[in-house]
C-alpha cells in the first residue's frame, strides 16, 4: 500500500515544500516584527518585511485576522515548548522558573500578548493553546516554589505582569534590547528569591478576569458598554 506514494517524495516536490516552509517562516517572522512595532500596520507591510509579494501572502492567509491568529498560535507553541523544557528532568526544580522566565523573555513571545491582545477574535483552538500554556506555566511556578526557589507571597497570576515589565524594555538595537532584558531578568530573579524577602507584597495579584479582559476584541468591549 505504501509503494504508490513513493514518487511523491521526489526531490522536486520536496524542494517546493522546503521553499513553502521557508516562505511561511519568513512571513511569520516578518509579521512578528511588523505587528510588535505597530499592531495597526496593514498586511502589505508584512509582505514588504518578508520580501514576498502581497499575492503570495494572501495565498497563505485570507486576511490580516487569520495571520494574527496564526502568529499568536505560533507564539503559544513556542511558550509551551519552553515551559515543557523547564519541567523536564534536564532542568533542576530550583532552576526551573529562572530557565522558564529567561527563555520566554529571550524568545520575546510575550510581546505578542501585549501588542496583539484585543486586535482579533480568538478561536477555540487558540483558547485551548492558551489554556495549555497557562497550565504549564502554573506547573513551572509550583515546581520552583516547592523547591524553595520563590518567595511564598508570589502568586501564579503575577507571572504575566513580570513578563510585561521585562518586555517593556525595548530600544532600537535588538541585541542591546536582549542584553538589557537579561540584566533586568537577573535583578528580578534576585527579588523573587525567599532570601530577598523583607516584607510581604502589598495588595493582591491580578485576577484572571483582569488578565483575560485584554483578549476581548475592542469592538466587543465597546458593544458591551453601550
Amino acid at each position: 500500500m505504501d509503494r504508490p506514494a513513493a514518487p511523491r517524495q521526489g526531490p522536486g516536490l520536496s524542494g517546493r515544500k522546503a521553499e513553502a516552509a521557508r516562505n511561511d517562516r519568513a512571513i511569520l517572522d516578518a509579521a512578528r516584527v511588523v505587528f510588535i512595532r505597530d499592531p495597526t500596520a496593514p498586511i502589505s507591510a508584512v509582505a514588504d518585511e518578508a520580501g514576498v509579494g502581497v499575492g503570495a501572502l494572501y495565498r497563505r492567509y485570507a486576511g490580516k485576522e487569520e495571520l494574527l491568529r496564526t502568529l499568536c498560535a505560533d507564539g503559544l507553541r513556542r511558550f509551551i515548548a519552553i515551559a515543557e523544557h523547564a519541567l523536564s528532568d534536564e532542568v533542576a526544580a530550583a532552576e526551573s522558573f529562572a530557565v522558564f522566565l529567561g527563555a520566554i523573555i529571550d524568545a520575546d513571545v510575550h510581546s505578542l500578548t501585549v501588542r496583539l491582545a484585543g486586535t482579533f477574535a480568538p478561536t477555540g483552538d487558540l483558547r485551548a493553546l492558551a489554556g495549555q500554556a497557562n497550565a504549564l506555566a502554573e506547573r513551572v511556578f509550583r515546581r520552583a516554589r516547592h523547591a524553595g526557589a520563590l518567595r511564598g507571597d508570589l502568586k501564579v497570576n503575577d507571572i504575566a505582569m513580570l513578563f510585561e515589565q521585562i518586555t517593556a524594555v525595548r530600544v532600537d538595537d535588538p541585541e542591546r534590547t536582549a542584553a538589557l532584558r537579561r540584566r533586568y531578568v537577573a535583578l528580578l530573579l534576585d527579588a523573587l528569591r525567599p532570601a530577598a524577602v523583607t516584607g510581604r507584597l502589598p495588595g493582591p495579584p491580578p485576577t484572571s478576569d483582569e488578565l483575560g479582559v485584554r483578549w476581548r476584541p475592542a469592538a466587543a468591549e465597546g458593544a458591551g458598554r453601550s
